[in-house]
């Protein structure tokens, strides 16, 4: 697949058997093209970065090298996913780099959301040439490149690349999915072998929970996105929404209200839940939530996460409002 056309003749893969097609010729291909030198790839852990880890282990094992930067700002559990999956079940090459606080202090009283996402950016680029620059022998570069971000953006992908690496690292590209819609390549991530909650996460901005945390981001606030998002998919989960909501997440804005708890008045944030359907994310529906379960999350997130006094639910549609709030 050297073109970045996808040709009317190629099948979708819709299929286990399909999939295995797919992968025994990229398996093939990505041999061909790498040889005995060595490749790397930044793995977020999102479902195509972790893709293409997968078949370059398959392809090349030890020759790749995956560099998962924990910026603070993922998910709770992510970070120690990849290194479950990848370092310990699939025997990865795999180098952990624990940059929270580099991140964190960067961003301490920014509030513009655009500056944030351009902190966030380049010190990811930063961190990545750097651990690069420590590796020997590295001739190639790997990327979850898929179609959609062909069609959209040309060949590099805007979140998730590195393509502000110094000019002495910039290597070739290896770019095994980039002709796969996102269904598509969920078909081949679990015909790898990958588990659900990786194969099935839902869409994730590139700036990760920093605008889900409005305004200026502190540690404190930023944990309490974080608790209150695991709440919120945790229960979506044993409710059987899991997979039938789009996307649905918490926010918490920077400023506070007064609220009672044990007989005092509290002043603390309040958390705002956002669940949306969309197509094309051109335009997106709110998903109607049974009240009884608004009120379970309700009732965990107040009592279980530090600092939050009030659950607000976004009943916005795009337009007006945007999917994330930043």
């Amino acid at each position: 697949m050297a073109s970045n056309v996808r040709p009317d003749t190629m099948e979708r893969i819709t299929t286990p058997e399909l999939a295995e097609k797919f992968i025994e010729e990229q398996l093939a291909a990505l041999r061909a093209q790498i040889g005995d030198r060595r490749v790397l790839l930044a793995l977020s852990g999102g479902v195509d970065s972790s893709v293409v880890a997968a078949l370059l282990i398959k392809a090349v094992g030890k020759q790749l090298v995956c560099v998962h930067v924990n910026h603070g700002l993922l998910r709770k559990g992510e970070p120690e996913q990849v290194v479950e999956v990848f370092r310990n079940q699939m025997d990865a090459n795999l180098i952990y780099v624990d940059a929270v606080d580099r991140f964190l202090d960067k961003l301490a009283g920014v509030a513009d959301p655009e500056a944030k996402r351009k902190i966030i950016g380049k010190e990811f680029i930063d961190v990545f040439a750097e651990e690069a620059q420590k590796l020997d022998g590295i001739e190639f570069l790997a990327q979850g490149t898929i179609y959609p971000d062909i069609l959209e953006s040309g060949p590099v992908k805007s979140h998730h690349n590195v393509g502000g690496l110094p000019a002495e690292l910039h290597f070739e590209l290896v770019e095994p999915i980039k002709l796969l819609f996102k269904d598509e390549v969920r078909v081949v991530g679990k015909t790898l072998g990958l588990p659900d909650g990786m194969v099935y996460r839902q869409p994730f901005p590139g700036p990760g929970l920093g605008v889900r945390c409005v305004g200026a981001i502190t540690r404190d606030r930023l944990e309490a996105v974080r608790e209150s998002d695991a709440i919120l998919r945790e229960e979506f989960k044993n409710a059987g929404l899991e997979g039938k909501v789009w996307q649905y997440f918490t926010i918490v804005p920077d400023f506070k209200s007064t609220g009672v708890r044990d007989d005092r008045r509290t002043y603390e944030w309040p958390v705002v839940i956002r669940a949306v359907n969309t197509r094309d994310a051109m335009t997106a529906t709110v998903e109607e939530i049974p009240y009884e379960l608004l009120k379970k999350i309700t009732v965990r997130i107040t009592r279980e996460v530090k600092g939050v006094n009030r659950v607000l639910y976004d009943l916005t549609p795009k337009p007006s409002g945007t999917i994330e709030w930043e």
